[in-house]
Formats: C-alpha cells, structure tokens, sequence
C-alpha cells in the first residue's frame, strides 16, 4: 500500500531547487497510518530481525516475557516523529527513494536527538542510485513560514548546511557505508557512492514540511530561491510541504499509540 499522492495547491521555482504544496484529506491521512507510516514508525522490519535473532535463545517462559518487552512498542511517542515517518514514506513511495537504516535505530535511549539528516538514504533519480539526505519538520504553527524554518535547528539552516558543508555530507556518507556492509542494499550504497567519489555535490537533497494549517506558498517561496542561489552543480533539492487536515498534529503520536493497542483511533 502506498501513501496518497495529494493534491498539489502550488508550485514554486525550477532546478536545481523546487517546491511543492500538498494537500490531504482526512481519509488519506488514516490511511497512511493505518499502513505504511505506522509501519515505520514502529520499525516492524527491525523489530522482526531481532526477534528472528533471539526467539531460539528464549526458551523459558521467563525468557520469553523479556523479548516480549524489548520488541515492546513505546507508550509514547512524539508528535514530530509521525511527521517524519509521514515524510519517510512519501518519499519511498512517490520519490523513488530508498531510507535503509531508519534513525530511531540508532538512539541510546527512548526519546533522544540525532545529530545530522534526519534521513538518509538513496534516490533512483533514472540515471541510477545517487545519495539522498531530508530535513523534516511538523508544525502547527498559523504562520507562513513557521518558526521551524528558521534559527540554528531551522530547515532553512540545515538545509544549507547540507548544500554547502562537505564534511557534514562526507559524515553522512560514511553513516550509511558502516551500515551497508553484508545487507542486501549494497550494490545500490556502491553506486551511489562512486557518483559522489566523483562530485561530491551529486547528491539529491529534501527538505519536508508537515503541517496542519491552510496552505500558503510562503511556507517554501522564499526558501526555494534562496537554495537555488549559487546551488553547487548536480546537487538537486526540492522542498515539499504536506498540509493534513487542520488539528490533526497535535497529539497525533498518543493516537497512533492507542490505535496501535488497539484502543480508541
């Protein structure tokens, strides 16, 4: 099952940097996390793997009863990620992009932040595999833009950061080679390495906003031209903004919790 496509409320800007205004409706955000973003979120794929791992350890009933808690899903879950799981998925599913390694995976403890791209992946752009890199922020903010497009963690900055610092892109490219070795998605890393050995600016760049207020091209007007200015060649970047239906972020995670449980959607 794939993700609705939305219906587009505006476009702004041409390569190398683009925008695009999307809408959903009540029944295609359910659907999405009935499914796939749920999905994500709860990283079924990982949780599998370990549990594939471990069932033949857990022989008594004790042993059990405490693979049954780590595989548990959390009792909370934050706003904010749902965006970025809403993000994730449609990217996979109308990008052409691949996001191997999902970043929940690498945190020490329940509820922390990671450093670098919120995601990190590939993208099948028709001449092959080349890296991809997304910021994502949800905000409910009745402002065009909000505030989580500016300040030191705003997506303008990171944004930039990810254009024009080699050594943040060089780091995140290491991140996903460590992480490539013996999977099955190699030879899809290898080919998209060796475009970036090549130019270290071929590299395909998303910055998403999830919202939940009436749409407004200002969300990404300013910001789409400003990256385009002095864009390093073959470095591609497109902004999306993702208007849900209005009052559906705010406790969005707590539903997808219970729903999850089985309790009240």
């Amino acid at each position: 099952m794939t993700v609705a496509v939305g219906e587009t409320v505006y476009n702004e800007g041409k390569a190398p940097c683009s925008g695009l205004g999307l809408t959903w409706s009540d029944d295609d955000l359910d659907a999405a996390m009935k499914g796939p973003v749920v999905a994500i979120l709860f990283d079924d794929v990982g949780k599998a793997d370990i549990e594939d791992i471990l069932t033949g350890l857990a022989e008594t009933e004790f042993e059990q009863e405490g693979l049954r808690r780590v595989l548990a899903d959390p009792d909370d879950i934050e706003d904010w990620r749902i965006g970025e799981a809403i993000a994730e998925t449609y990217l996979t599913d109308h990008r052409d992009c691949y996001f191997p390694w999902p970043d929940g995976r690498d945190e020490r403890k329940r509820g922390s932040s990671l450093p670098g791209a919120d995601l990190v992946g590939l993208h099948n752009d028709g001449q092959g595999n080349c890296l991809a890199f997304g910021e994502v922020k949800t905000s409910s903010e009745d402002k065009h833009p909000p505030g989580a497009m500016h300040g030191r963690t705003g997506l303008k900055q990171q944004l930039e950061d990810l254009r024009d610092n080699v050594s943040i892109r060089d780091d995140l490219v290491k991140y996903l080679g460590f992480r490539a070795k013996g999977a099955k998605w190699i030879h899809l890393f290898q080919q998209a390495a060796q475009r970036y050995l090549r130019n270290n600016s071929d590299v395909q760049l998303y910055g998403f906003l999830v919202r939940d207020v009436e749409p407004h091209k200002n969300d990404l007007r300013a910001r789409v031209k400003k990256l385009a200015e002095d864009c390093p060649g073959g470095t591609r970047i497109e902004l999306l903004a993702l208007y849900l239906p209005k009052g559906r972020i705010e406790g969005i995670g707590k539903a997808a919790v219970a729903a999850r449980a089985g309790g009240a959607s």
